[in-house]
């Protein structure tokens, strides 16, 4: 499981001129799921991911999680996340699990992080979304299980 995190003071999807999702201050999260990944990877990402320590306290210092500040997340699913571009010009993306998997993976990866105290939307699963984010930093953190 890989996601990409930025910390931001705003953030939306967009699908088919619809707006599915958006947040204030808080996490874009762009996770893409392995074909080994499992419920138990998902539930220590979340884990992390809630109390990772990048939003600014009083003294300036990243200090406060999502949690700390009340912020809220936003879980966009991105296959790309696993292309491997080793050889050739055109990616390979035999890591990347199958919908089949990643689907409900990614919908359980929500429920998790709502279950770390996190308030959570998502995009749309292998739909042609539009982000827009204002990263704030910028911060943006990789993550890897």
């Amino acid at each position: 499981m890989r996601a990409v995190i930025q910390r931001v003071t705003r953030a939306s999807v967009t699908v088919d001129g619809n707006r599915v999702s958006e947040i204030k201050d808080g996490l874009l999260i762009l996770l893409g799921i392995g074909t080994d990944d499992n419920e138990d990877i998902a539930r220590a990402m979340t884990k992390k991911i809630a109390a990772l320590r990048i939003f600014q306290d009083d003294a300036d210092k990243m200090n406060l999680s999502v949690r700390d500040i009340g912020g809220s997340a936003i879980v966009v699913s991105q296959f790309t996340l696993y292309a491997d571009c080793r050889k050739g010009n055109r990616p390979s993306f035999v890591g990347a699990a199958a919908p089949a998997l990643a689907s409900p993976l990614v919908d359980r990866f929500v429920e998790l992080l709502k279950e770390q105290g996190v308030p959570s939307q998502r995009g749309v699963f292998g739909a042609h979304m539009d982000v827009e984010l204002l990263n704030s930093g910028p911060v943006t953190i990789i993550l890897e299980m």
